[in-house]
């Protein structure tokens, strides 16, 4: 079993658009929300995955996730039982000395937010901060996309 770690910053601008590597167009529902057991499915480009995560830590930073590859056909079907509410968004890969940042630009009722996440071997791990990274929001529930599905950007006051 996987323990993922990782950290979560607002984007400020677009310039990481400018040295991303790749992007890939993303599309996911959940089976489950549930904080405690979170199963999402998701087309990511041409590949089909199912992803189930446990409660996060303390800090928000690290917890299980354990994930597998499935046919695009089979996402599609449960997409159609999924709970209410889609994420699609755009992932850009960017590179940073040893570390990959995954910067999510949301459509639909996400459009304006932009986040990026970088994972860690350790929750202490040092990487470096580019400059068009802004407010750290690890931890904070309402940037979780199984949250976002349920109060989405555009929504908030």
């Amino acid at each position: 079993m996987a323990q993922e770690i990782e950290r979560k910053f607002l984007v400020l601008g677009d310039d990481y658009k400018k040295v991303a590597d790749k992007s890939t167009r993303i599309i996911q529902g959940y089976l489950s929300s549930d904080p405690g057991r979170t199963v999402r499915v998701r087309i990511k480009g041409s590949k089909g995955y199912i992803t189930i995560k446990g409660i996060g830590s303390a800090s928000g930073a690290s917890r299980f996730e354990w994930e597998k590859e499935i046919p695009v056909g089979e996402v599609d079907e449960l997409l159609k039982i999924c709970e209410p509410g889609v994420i699609e968004k755009t992932r850009y890969e960017v590179k940073s000395g040893s570390h990959t940042f995954e910067v999510d630009e949301f459509y639909g009722e996400n459009l304006g937010l932009v986040v990026a996440e970088v994972e860690l071997s350790s929750e202490d791990e040092k990487f470096v901060k580019l400059e068009w990274l802004g407010e750290e929001v690890t931890g904070d529930a309402k940037y979780y996309n199984s949250m976002l599905k349920k109060t989405p950007y555009t929504k908030w006051s």
